[in-house]
This record gives structure tokens, C-alpha cells and sequence, in this order.
């Protein structure tokens, strides 16, 4: 179940963020090849990790979705024109974050633990 919240919270913050700067809002100023870089690369780094359910890149994972939480909710005030979009970058980064803490917390881990008695 946990595992399944945040992969549903990373593909869904990956579409959002690939459409955004494409689809819905091109922008005017910027180029959207840099947009894209800046923001989707982080996605990217423990993207293997995850769909190999690796903890550390799952905890990696839940450190790279505050980035994305603090973007949206500074920016939530400021852009009245982006709230929809901002609200669920939000809403996915949350779900990001909560789905991979309680899943690197009560999985099982295959080295390094050892119980003393």
C-alpha cells in the first residue's frame, strides 16, 4: 500500500512537471528545455531505486519531494494563475513523501540490522 502511494505520488509529480512548462502553461521567458532540466532532473536520480523498492533510494526519494512541497506551497501565495497546478504538485509531493517514509519504515531491511538480546 505504502509503496503504491508513492509511486503514484512520484509518476504523477513526473507527468505534472513534464507537462506543465509544455502543455499547460508554456512559458514566455525562459526556455523549456532549461525548465525541464531544473525541474525534473532531481526525479530522476533515484528513479531506479524506487522501482527496485532499494530503501536508501526510497529515503532519497522522500528528502528530493520536500524540494518540490516547499516550491509549491512559497509559490501557492504568489501565482494566482497557478494554483490548480501548484495545489497538486502539493498534494503529489505529499504523497511522494509519506508513501516512501512509511515505506522504508515498516519494510524489512535485507542487511545491517542485527538484533542483540
Amino acid at each position: 500500500m505504502c509503496y503504491a502511494v508513492m509511486l503514484t505520488g512520484f509518476f504523477g509529480l513526473f507527468l505534472l512537471l513534464m507537462l506543465w512548462p509544455t502543455v499547460l502553461q508554456p512559458p514566455k521567458s525562459l526556455p523549456v528545455a532549461l525548465i525541464l532540466l531544473v525541474s525534473v532532473t532531481p526525479l530522476l536520480l533515484p528513479m531506479r531505486g524506487l522501482l527496485n523498492q532499494q530503501l536508501k533510494s526510497c529515503a532519497v526519494a522522500a528528502y528530493i519531494s520536500l524540494l518540490y512541497f516547499a516550491h509549491g506551497s512559497a509559490s501557492f501565495y504568489y501565482n494566482p494563475n497557478e494554483r490548480g497546478y501548484l495545489a497538486l504538485e502539493i498534494v503529489l509531493s505529499l504523497m511522494l513523501f509519506i508513501g516512501a517514509a512509511l515505506f522504508v519504515r515498516f519494510s524489512k531491511p535485507s542487511y545491517g540490522r542485527t538484533t542483540h538480546r
